[in-house]
């Protein structure tokens, strides 16, 4: 699924941009329920935020896979290896 996404030109800069456009439309649900819904009360209002508020975390994490299928997509599966080892060495110098 991940390939497709990639494929059909979904980035993961686009998954970070709606995982945080999603904590954004959470807090303006909450603010617009507990305007327009006076009625309802807190509860719904908090409903509305909660349910919105649970998109940014699927976001996130596909933000996330598809920046390692950006990365370490389309190699080998030994020379991702590689290619971590020589970041790790290169990031954390022993002397």
């Amino acid at each position: 699924m991940i390939r497709l996404m990639r494929r059909a030109g979904i980035t993961s800069d686009m998954m970070y941009i709606a995982g945080f456009g999603s904590v954004l439309a959470s807090f303006a649900s909450w603010a617009i329920s507990m305007r327009a819904e006076e009625h309802a009360g807190i509860d719904r209002a908090d409903r509305w935020g909660i349910f919105v508020g649970e998109w940014a975390p699927t976001f996130f994490a596909l933000g996330v896979a598809l920046r390692m299928e950006e990365e370490y997509g389309e190699e080998m599966e030994h020379e991702g290896a590689e290619r971590m080892k020589r970041r790790a060495r290169e990031a954390m110098p022993v002397s």
